[in-house]
């Protein structure tokens, strides 16, 4: 949890600026973008450009950074239709240069190209739309797949394969209510999920493709022209990311499960899942409910000031397990999988 209880760095604007002129030769003004662990910012030259320039958490590995910035390189070399940032070079020719913080502690920093587009959550939501995201992160796997570095391996809080790490937030949730349902779909995890995933398919995953990280096009907003925020990348099961992804589209219709059962088949029409991943991607889809309840209530706990940004799905998270929470594995599975016309095995524990 180092990453998540340390505070972001927090440079003024002008030291911003000055780094900026000095690393990139970039004369520009600044102003700064929300963020989880990091400082970012968006910078716009003073011929119009724009850039996003990331100021590291010191408690970030730097071989984490190495890997994010060369995930990034490897999206554009082997699949450049991407919709994905680029890294900047340096001066000096770099992928990152470094800045002191209070105290003297050294950093990393890095600069992407800015991507613009309308993030999904300000758009009305349809059918097509999710479609495009289910299929455009399956393009988005299939240009990560055989892509390999130290640093993919690191543990990430945020990773659903590894929600059992997280057992001990439940003592802390105030409202009873709550804690006997993350109780609930933490032993569902636990006792079904935990034991099979070693046994799935494997790479690195975006890890969080949601509304906020999807951008489409002003003039057609089924048509993506942007996928941000590559901080939460990690190897781990394949069938995580597509769980992942697939909740955040529970909110917002009558039927709880249309939504995600679109996006999953779009998803499974272009990267078709195994029947083994078939067989739980509904519990790991409850089980990032899960962690996005717990992390967030003790993240909010923990930096008030930041509260709003760290809070700003725990709303839907509460509401997805509740929705999830009477019914059996089977017929969350079989919701989830409406549009996925594979059979899957049979005969799952209630």
């Amino acid at each position: 949890m180092t990453e998540l209880s340390t505070t972001a760095p927090d440079l003024s604007p002008a030291a911003v600026e000055a780094l900026v002129r000095r690393v990139y030769g970039i004369e520009g003004c600044t102003r700064p973008l929300a963020g989880e662990r990091d400082q970012n910012c968006l910078v716009e030259a003073a011929d119009g450009s724009r850039y996003v320039l990331k100021i590291s958490n010191p408690s970030e590995s730097p071989a984490i950074v190495d890997f994010q910035i060369a995930a990034l390189d490897h999206i554009a070399r082997m699949s450049p239709a991407q919709p994905v940032p680029r890294v900047v070079r340096t001066l000096a020719g770099h992928t990152h240069d470094t800045v002191a913080l209070a105290g003297g502690v050294q950093t990393r920093v890095r600069m992407l190209s800015y991507l613009d587009g309308i993030q999904i959550r300000e758009t009305v939501r349809t059918a097509a739309q999710r479609r495009a995201m289910g299929a455009g992160l399956a393009g988005l796997n299939r240009a990560l797949h055989g892509f390999a570095h130290p640093g993919a391996a690191h543990e990430l809080l945020w990773n659903v394969a590894t929600a059992h790490r997280l057992g001990e937030q439940l003592g802390s949730l105030v409202d009873g209510k709550q804690r006997a349902l993350a109780q609930a779909f933490m032993t569902r995890f636990t006792t079904h999920v935990l034991p099979r995933l070693a046994s799935l398919r494997s790479q690195v995953i975006h890890n969080d493709y949601h509304l906020y990280n999807v951008l489409v096009a002003p003039d057609d907003q089924s048509r993506i022209v942007g996928i941000i925020d590559f901080g939460d990348m990690v190897h781990a099961p394949l069938v995580g990311e597509v769980a992942t992804a697939a909740a955040f589209h529970m909110a917002g219709n009558a039927d709880p499960f249309e939504g995600p059962a679109q996006f999953v088949a779009a998803y499974h029409a272009v990267q078709p899942l195994t029947g083994a991943e078939q067989e739980v991607v509904a519990d790991l889809l409850a089980t990032r409910h899960l962690i996005t309840a717990l992390i967030s209530e003790w993240r909010a706990a923990r930096y008030p000031e930041n509260r709003a940004y760290i809070m700003r799905h725990n709303p839907a998270a509460w509401e997805g397990l509740a929705q999830m929470a009477d019914l059996s594995r089977d017929t969350a599975r079989d919701r989830l999988l409406a549009g996925v016309h594979v059979p899957v095995q049979t005969g799952v524990t209630p």
